[in-house]
């Protein structure tokens, strides 16, 4: 989850413009952070393979 908050900062950093949609999360020094596609398919397959092991 680190590696995509960075990717996300630097999205961020490439493009001040950009619209979140009402999709954001707020990080752990108070900025908001798109909610991107790939944060959530990441998520759906770290519950898919939590779901598998019970």
């Amino acid at each position: 989850m680190t590696t995509q908050k960075g990717n996300s900062e630097q999205n961020m950093q490439n493009d001040s413009t950009v619209d979140f949609h009402g999709a954001a999360i707020i990080d752990n020094e108070g900025r908001e952070v798109p909610i991107t596609e790939e944060m959530v398919k990441q998520a759906c397959e770290e519950l898919e393979e939590k779901r598998q092991k019970q």
